[in-house]
């Protein structure tokens, strides 16, 4: 056999017929197999460290779907979401930061009924989560909350203030620390930017109300919304600085270096480690550590910019915007605008839009007292709104509420269209006051003669106020003794008109509601409790000239005493050897019912020296009071 027919052997070509199967290659691998599934229901729903709600679902499956495209997906997510934390709360702390930052994100959803189901979540979250909990996960809801606020949906705008009440409420410490950012937010949400006639140099930009005729709402109740929301952030603010105030003064009071609980050291003992001592143990109530360092989400850093209101620089410039955003609004609620003929009738919606509008002054005005340049301050505030305020707001002064009459009371008013009644929701008094407030801070002793035009129509109405002897509530009487002690410093020259202001003082606490009188002498209103501290010297150096005056002197007394007034009965202790003097004294000089007022006083009294239990039985052998007065004394002694 040749080489080329072997060859031919070894490479012969298989022929192929028709009908025929290919024959399988030797080489061919086989690929068919045979699968079994292996079910194990239930497995992952019972497992004890996820527990899952009514639909089955654990917290990773109901987080998931907060992703879904679905509007109605996601709504269920956030609705199974609280149904799931309500059965077991342990699973918030295992899960917050997911929890925290999956409920931020839906601030902004496009959908009105998962932003809505969000709200109802958050308000859960915040009864339960404490303020040390959410403080490293607030700059995240903080910057989802922004971006609400800013957002270009009305509705999404709308929703935001929901959610900011809920922070307010919760977490007002947390939220004012970035005031700085909210403090824009809120003027973008009733105004824009409009570049001003000094383009050209790129001075300044300026701002104006802005309307959008797609809101849900009429332009002047969105108002009434966003600056409602702004007055309660600023009242945080102003709380805010009064701790931290309050916070520096206590440290200041205790030494860092005191030790309460001092104990004895056997350096003997401590070296044979028969002694050990606690470094804190014995050193206060808590350790006194004399560090700066602060968590950075927690404390303001050093840049102006991050302070907030609390810098100087930082609250002029949002007055400079603010300002004319409240006067611009001030005059559209205006009665001028609103109803010429009735003069200054308020309607309600009206009144309570400039009721926000002073409030929010007023905060400011209260911001502008905590720097230490105040005197600076309130000559800056009196040159640059002083002309504005009493051109807009003194304008029409005093402000009355007016309420259209309804049918079934038609009668009640003689047939007139307007009557005027009282609402719980308006209290055009607290305007008026606080309206007074703000006024009579930009006066000063130096401008008395400047403004006495619309200082005489302040005082007239405050005057009015304390004489009318009408019921007053705890903000109205606050307010009052505010703008009454301003006014009292003010005019300290003119004798007869601080002698006015002080028996209008004393009608109006004499005329005041029972009732109301708990609050009243708990107040911690620093100007009632030096007014209540001068009352027992007042009453020793008034005697016999004036027996009416007298006699309400002892009534608000001894109302304060009874609530054990700790001012009050200091001064009283101080004054009453001048008071029960047995030759001189109070007690012997006015008529009998006065004295037995005053013999009741003596059971308040924090401690009975033996001095004045020897004026009070020198009152008693002289005849300076009946015997029937002179055994209650005695009864009152032996009580005590």
């Amino acid at each position: 056999m040749t080489k080329k027919r072997k060859h031919q052997e070894d490479f012969q070509k298989v022929k192929l017929k028709v009908g025929k199967k290919k024959p399988k290659l030797e080489n061919a691998t086989d690929t068919t197999f045979k699968t079994k599934a292996i079910q194990i229901p239930e497995q992952l729903r019972e497992d004890g460290v996820l527990p899952t709600q009514n639909r089955r679902l654990n917290i990773k499956d109901l987080l998931s779907q907060m992703h879904h495209y679905s509007p109605g997906v996601k709504h269920n997510a956030l609705l199974g979401l609280k149904d799931l934390l309500s059965q077991y709360p342990f699973v918030i702390d295992a899960h917050l930061s997911n929890i925290i930052s999956e409920v931020a994100a839906v601030f902004t959803d496009k959908d009105s009924g998962v932003r809505g189901a969000a709200v109802h979540l958050l308000q859960f979250l915040a009864s339960k989560i404490r303020a040390e909990q959410i403080a490293p996960f607030f700059p995240l809801v903080s910057a989802h909350l922004s971006s609400a606020m800013t957002h270009i949906s009305e509705g999404i705008q709308e929703d935001s203030l929901k959610v900011l009440d809920i922070l307010l409420e919760a977490y007002p410490a947390l939220l004012t620390d970035r005031s700085s950012i909210l403090l824009k937010n809120f003027v973008e949400l009733i105004s824009h930017q409009q570049l001003s006639k000094r383009m050209k140099s790129r001075e300044k930009l300026s701002w104006m109300l802005s309307v959008n005729p797609n809101r849900r709402v009429t332009s002047q109740q969105w108002r009434l919304n966003v600056l409602t929301r702004l007055k309660k952030f600023l009242q945080a603010v102003v709380d805010g600085s009064s701790e931290t105030e309050d916070e520096g003064l206590q440290e200041q009071k205790d030494s860092p270096h005191s030790v309460r609980n001092p104990i004895c050291i056997s350096w003997k003992a401590h070296a044979n480690n028969q002694q050990h001592i606690q470094l804190f143990e014995n050193g206060g109530l808590r350790p006194k550590i004399n560090s700066s360092f602060r968590l950075r989400s927690l404390a303001s850093v050093t840049d102006s910019a991050e302070k907030g209101l609390s810098s100087a620089e930082n609250l002029k410039g949002f007055i400079e915007i603010i300002i004319p955003l409240l006067i611009e609004c001030w005059i559209e609620a205006s009665p001028a605008q609103s109803a010429p003929i009735l003069g200054n009738l308020l309607e309600s919606e009206s009144q309570q839009l400039m009721q926000q509008v002073l409030s929010i002054i007023h905060l400011l005005w209260k911001l502008t007292k905590r720097h230490d340049e105040t005197y600076k301050m309130e000559l800056w505030l009196r040159m640059n709104y002083l002309v504005d305020f009493k051109h807009h707001f003194m304008r029409h002064f005093p402000y009355s509420l007016q309420e259209t009459v309804k049918h079934k009371k038609k009668d009640l008013c003689k047939g007139s269209k307007y009557c005027m009644t009282s609402s719980n929701s308006v209290d055009h008094l607290l305007l008026n006051l606080t309206l007074c407030d703000i006024m009579v801070s930009l006066a000063s002793t130096s401008t008395l003669q400047m403004d006495s035009g619309w200082l005489d129509m302040i005082r007239k109405f405050v005057t009015d106020t304390l004489q009318d002897g009408s019921k007053l509530n705890s903000k109205q009487v606050n307010r009052l003794l505010g703008v009454t002690w301003r006014l009292m410093q003010i005019q300290q020259n003119k004798v007869k008109t601080r002698k006015g202001m002080f028996v209008g003082f004393l009608l109006f606490c004499f005329v005041f509601s029972p009732a109301d009188f708990p609050y009243f002498f708990r107040s911690r209103s620093k100007v009632l409790s030096r007014w209540l501290a001068g009352l027992p010297q007042q009453l020793a150096l008034l005697g016999l000239r004036n027996p009416e005056l007298s006699n309400q002197l002892i009534d608000i007394i001894h109302s304060a005493a009874s609530r054990s007034n700790k001012e009050l009965l200091q001064s009283l202790q101080a004054t009453a050897a001048r008071i029960y003097d047995p030759l001189e004294g109070t007690l012997v000089l006015l008529p009998a019912e006065a004295q037995r007022r005053l013999v009741q006083l003596v059971y308040f009294l924090p401690c009975l020296p033996t001095s004045l239990l020897a004026c009070l039985s020198r009152c008693c052998i002289m005849g300076r009071m009946s015997s029937e007065l002179a055994a209650t004394l005695i009864g009152i002694l032996h009580m005590r």
